[in-house]
C-alpha cells in the first residue's frame, strides 16, 4: 500500500525530485553569479581595488570585493543563502581568476560598443606610453572620431604591454589591436603623440611608419605635451618664475611634513575667512 500511494503521487517520483533539485541549483548558481558580476561592475566603475591584504575568514576586512558581497547578503536574504560560506566550495565565484574572467568580458563588451559607435568612419588615434609601478612599459590607445549622430567621441580603447618603445614595435601592437577589433588602419586620418624621436621622427618615427600606409594620417604634436614643454622652458628661463615655484615647493614640503603645522595653517585660514565674511 505504501508503494501504491507513492506511485499515485507524482511529486515524490525520483525524476521529479531530481529535476526540482536541479532547477533550484541552477537558480542559486545564477543568483550567486549575478551577485559576483554586480560587485565586480561596481568596483571596476569606481576604479577601486578588488583584493584585500588579508582575505582569510578570520580577517576583519577581507577586501573590497568580498566585503561588497557581504553587503549584498545583508540586504537580501535570498543572496545570503547562496554566497560565500553558504555556497559550494567549487562554485563560490570569488576567486581572482573568476574576477579577471568577468572583467575581460566587460572589456570585450565595451570595445564592441566603441566599434559600433565608430563603424566605418574615419578616426584619429592618440597614443602615449609610460612605465607602470611594476616596471612594465604600457602603451595606451585612444580613439577620437565622429559617430553616426555627428557627435565627437573620444574613447579610451586599450592599454597594451610592449617589450620596448621602438617605433616598429609600437606600430605592430597598434595594428594588432585595431585588426583584432575589425578597425581598418586605412581609415586613420590623424595621429597625436608626444615629441619623442621614436614617435615624431620624420624617417623612422611611429608617425612616419603610419604615413607609409595611410598618407592622410597627419601627425599632430600633443597640445598637452607642448604646453608642458612651454611651461618648463618659461620656468627655467625666467628667474622670478623659477624662484617662485622653488619657494612654493619648499613651503609645501615644510607644511605637509607636520600635521601640527598643517592644522595651524588651516586654523589661520578659517579665521581669515570668518573675518572677511564678518566685514
Amino acid at each position: 500500500m505504501q508503494k501504491w500511494i507513492s506511485l499515485k503521487n507524482p511529486y515524490v517520483h525520483i525524476e521529479e525530485v531530481v529535476e526540482k533539485q536541479s532547477n533550484q541549483q541552477v537558480m542559486d548558481n545564477r543568483l550567486r553569479l549575478t551577485t559576483t558580476i554586480e560587485g565586480i561592475r561596481y568596483l571596476a566603475n569606481q576604479a577601486l581595488a578588488f583584493r584585500g591584504h588579508d582575505e582569510s575568514i578570520g580577517s576583519s576586512n577581507q577586501g573590497n570585493f568580498v566585503e561588497i558581497i557581504k553587503c549584498f547578503a545583508r540586504m537580501n536574504m535570498e543572496v545570503e543563502k547562496v554566497v560565500l560560506d553558504k555556497a559550494p566550495q567549487n562554485a563560490q565565484y570569488i576567486s581572482n581568476d573568476i574576477q579577471k574572467q568577468i572583467l575581460h568580458i566587460f572589456t570585450t563588451k565595451v570595445r564592441k560598443t566603441i566599434c559600433r559607435e565608430l563603424g566605418m568612419n574615419k578616426f584619429y588615434i592618440l597614443v602615449d606610453e609610460s612605465l607602470d609601478e611594476s616596471g612594465k612599459e604600457q602603451m595606451t590607445i585612444i580613439l577620437r572620431f565622429v559617430d553616426g549622430q555627428g557627435f565627437i567621441r573620444e574613447r579610451f580603447f586599450d592599454i597594451v604591454s610592449v617589450a620596448d618603445t621602438n617605433a616598429l614595435t609600437l606600430k605592430n601592437e597598434i595594428c594588432k589591436v585595431l585588426g583584432n577589433n575589425g578597425i581598418l588602419v586605412e581609415n586613420m586620418r590623424s595621429q597625436g603623440y608626444d615629441g619623442a624621436s621614436n614617435m615624431r621622427g620624420s624617417w623612422n618615427g611611429l608617425q612616419a611608419l603610419f604615413l607609409e600606409d595611410c598618407p592622410y594620417a597627419y601627425y599632430v604634436h600633443c597640445f598637452a605635451h607642448r604646453l608642458q614643454l612651454a611651461l618648463n622652458g618659461a620656468a627655467k628661463d625666467v628667474k622670478v618664475v623659477w624662484r617662485f615655484f622653488l619657494m612654493l615647493t619648499n613651503i609645501m614640503n615644510f607644511v605637509n611634513a607636520s600635521a601640527k603645522r598643517l592644522n595651524g595653517l588651516n586654523l589661520i585660514r578659517k579665521t581669515e575667512l570668518k573675518e572677511l565674511l564678518d566685514s
